[in-house]
């Protein structure tokens, strides 16, 4: 049997380049519902608290 492993966009945002192109397509659409998912996204690539320092939030929701 095949092994599928699931699709994580955070496997490709490498670059600060590459997450400010995902992030701008997100904010385009205007779906908060796919801001929130690109925003979790981004987030797991840098590090949950990296990320909340960066951006002045805490760590919780």
């Amino acid at each position: 049997m095949t092994k599928i492993s699931k699709f994580d966009a955070a496997d490709y945002l490498k670059t600060p380049i590459a997450i400010a192109a995902y992030l701008t397509e997100a904010f385009e659409t205007n779906d908060a519902a796919y801001i929130c998912t690109a925003l979790d996204t981004t987030a797991r690539t840098k590090g949950m608290g990296d990320f909340a320092k960066a951006t002045g939030l805490s760590r919780e929701r």
